[in-house]
C-alpha cells in the first residue's frame, strides 16, 4: 500500500479509482475516513490542451462552487506535489448505471438542472458519464474540470450521447 503526505497529513492509497486527462485518482484513507487523492500527471493528451493543471483544478473548483454545481468538497491540496484531496462520493457512476441499463431518470434531470446554472455562466463541464456519481439520490459531478461554453461540447449536443446505450456509448465500451 502506498502512502502520500499532504500538509503533514498521511493518506493511505487503497485503490486506483481512475485515470483522467489530468491525473490519477485514488481512494484513500486517513484517520478512518475515506477520501479521494488526485495526483496530477503530465502525460500527453492528443485532444486537450492544458496550461497549469494544478492551478486549473483549483480555479475550476472555485468557479463550479460559485455557480452552485454539486461537487465533492476540496479538503486539501499541495501545489508543489500537485496533489488534491477531496471528499469521496460513494455510489455508482452514471457510466456503471448506463452499462447496466438502469440509469434513473433523475440523473438526466439533475444534469439538466446543472446545465441551467452552467450555460448562463458561459461554462461547460465534462459530461462523460464516468464523471458523475449518484449518492443518496443526489447526482455529483466528481471532477472539477470546466471550460468555456461551446455548443458543440454541451450536454445536449455531446454528453447525452453517452448517457444511454447509444452507438457512441457502446462503441466506447467496446474500445475500452
Amino acid at each position: 500500500m502506498q502512502q502520500v503526505t499532504v500538509n503533514g497529513k498521511n493518506y493511505n492509497l487503497t485503490k486506483l479509482l481512475g485515470k483522467g486527462k489530468g491525473g490519477y485518482s485514488y481512494l484513500a484513507e486517513s484517520d478512518g475516513k475515506l477520501v479521494v487523492v488526485k495526483k496530477i500527471h503530465h502525460e500527453p493528451c492528443s485532444y486537450y490542451n492544458f496550461g497549469n493543471k494544478m492551478q486549473a483544478e483549483l480555479n475550476d473548483y472555485q468557479k463550479l462552487s460559485q455557480i452552485g454545481i454539486t461537487i465533492p468538497k476540496l479538503l486539501d491540496f499541495d501545489v508543489e506535489q500537485e496533489i488534491i484531496v477531496k471528499e469521496f462520493i460513494d455510489g455508482p457512476t452514471v457510466y456503471q448505471m448506463v452499462l447496466a441499463n438502469n440509469l434513473p431518470q433523475t440523473c438526466v434531470e439533475q444534469v439538466e438542472q446543472m446545465c441551467q446554472k452552467l450555460y448562463p455562466n458561459n461554462t461547460n463541464i465534462d459530461y462523460f458519464p464516468t464523471n458523475f456519481v449518484l449518492q443518496d439520490g443526489i447526482l455529483y459531478y466528481i471532477d472539477y474540470e470546466c471550460n468555456t461554453y461551446m455548443a458543440e461540447w454541451n450536454f445536449e449536443n455531446w454528453g447525452i450521447k453517452y448517457w444511454s446505450q447509444t452507438p457512441e456509448f457502446l462503441n466506447y465500451v467496446k474500445e475500452h
